[in-house]
């Protein structure tokens, strides 16, 4: 949930809902360590949503940008990943010039649902149902990531998959409480559409954040 006066926050602070330093969990970018930067706030509201307390962003301190950069840079990886919430509900302009600044790639993590601010080095598109994402953010995906909770997110994987680029890598992700039901029909259907790739949050099998 959000306030107007959250949604026309300056661009020198952010709600940080959490920070720590990992291995990419999930996506292409599976495996990589990089600094993971939460920002709260999200009008989506997903019932699988494994982050909640994300939603309200006033529940999250505001956090001045460059204290932020500081603690970043003050990890070895030269890598962050953007998340949420939706981080794309603010204006990261000067988050992204900052840390582009200091040789730091920068990962995107979105639902599509709001305008790109800000440059990035890889962006990471879930669509969601009940929030569509906008066709300018579909097309400036570098990878589409659609998680699957029953059959019929096949079809929704599908009709995002004709509006992403011809380059774009295509995964199909099991909602984590639901995955042995839905794994083996991922499976099946990747097996029959070798376009499209698996996706598994890896960091929840091997216990980190």
């Amino acid at each position: 949930m959000l306030t107007s006066s959250i949604k026309n926050l300056s661009p020198y602070l952010l709600p940080v809902m959490e920070e720590f330093y990992s291995l990419q969990g999930e996506g292409i970018q599976a495996g990589k360590p990089a600094y993971f930067l939460r920002i709260g706030g999200c009008e989506i509201g997903c019932y699988f949503c494994d982050v909640k307390e994300s939603w309200d962003a006033n529940r999250h301190k505001l956090t001045p940008v460059d204290e932020i950069v500081l603690r970043i840079l003050n990890n070895p990886a030269r890598a962050v990943v953007i998340t949420g919430g939706e981080p794309m509900l603010y204006n990261l302009e000067f988050l992204c010039k900052t840390l582009k600044n200091n040789n730091i790639k920068l990962y995107l993590e979105t639902s599509g649902s709001e305008t790109i601010s800000g440059e990035w080095d890889w962006i990471c598109v879930s669509p969601k149902k009940n929030h569509p994402p906008k066709l300018s953010v579909l097309q400036q995906a570098s990878e589409l990531k659609v998680v699957i909770c029953n059959e019929t997110d096949f079809d929704w994987a599908e009709e995002n998959a004709k509006l992403v680029r011809s380059d774009c890598p295509l995964l199909l992700q099991p909602e984590w409480s639901n995955q042995k039901k839905v794994l083996p029909k991922i499976v099946d259907y990747i097996l029959l559409n070798p376009k499209w790739r698996i996706s598994l949050q890896s960091h929840k099998f091997i216990n980190i954040p």
